[in-house]
């Protein structure tokens, strides 16, 4: 997911945001709800559309089809039910001294960063190039894609995202989605430019 770009503007035009524990909830309790959600990666997920994590196909064009769109709400609890509770989404940037700076992200995080984005602006998101490489219940999906403000017109970015997948035997899952987009120094590779 192209989110690179969009989620430097979102990193740094947002509020960070954390979690204000009302003064009748005890720190047992959130250390409680903490624990259980790290021993359970797949705690508290909304359902699934059964369509949307049948395959790895699937779930890929889900993760795309969910954050584009023009300007507007999102299906949020779509998105979520795509990832696991523990899942991250990281953009890997590049400060002009050369700096590479990480912004981890959960799927809450996420949607709450790009919620307000998203309203105002259209994001449309499609993959070039899908690499798919599987072994026993995982998966690592490359996966090159194009950003556009709109259906239609040129991309305003490039890049590829880094797809962990597993399938815990019933549907499959984004365990983790690491990104890095297209510059001068880092164009993408001729096989993942263009659809073969």
């Amino acid at each position: 997911m192209k989110l690179a770009l969009l989620a430097l503007t979102i990193a740094l035009a947002a509020p960070s945001f954390t979690a204000a524990q009302s003064s009748s909830e005890k720190p047992t309790q959130q250390s409680a709800a903490l624990s259980q959600t790290a021993s359970d990666p797949f705690a508290g997920v909304p359902a699934p559309k059964p369509d949307d994590v049948k395959s790895i196909d699937a779930i890929m064009a889900a993760v795309y089809d969910v954050i584009s769109g023009p300007p507007g709400e999102r299906d949020w609890t779509r998105f979520r039910s795509l990832f696991l509770s523990t899942a991250r989404l990281t953009a890997a940037t590049k400060d002009k001294d050369g700096t590479v700076r990480l912004r981890p992200m959960s799927a809450d995080d996420y949607a709450a960063r790009a919620g307000g984005y998203f309203l105002k602006n259209g994001f449309f998101e499609r993959p070039i190039v899908n690499r798919v490489q599987t072994f026993g219940n995982v998966a690592q999906v490359f996966s090159s894609y194009e950003s556009r403000h709109a259906a239609g017109e040129a991309p305003f970015a490039r890049g590829i995202n880094s797809f962990q997948l597993l399938n815990d035997g019933k549907r499959w899952w984004v365990v983790s989605i690491l990104w890095d987009e297209e510059r001068a120094d880092n164009p993408l590779p001729k096989e993942f430019a263009a659809k073969p």
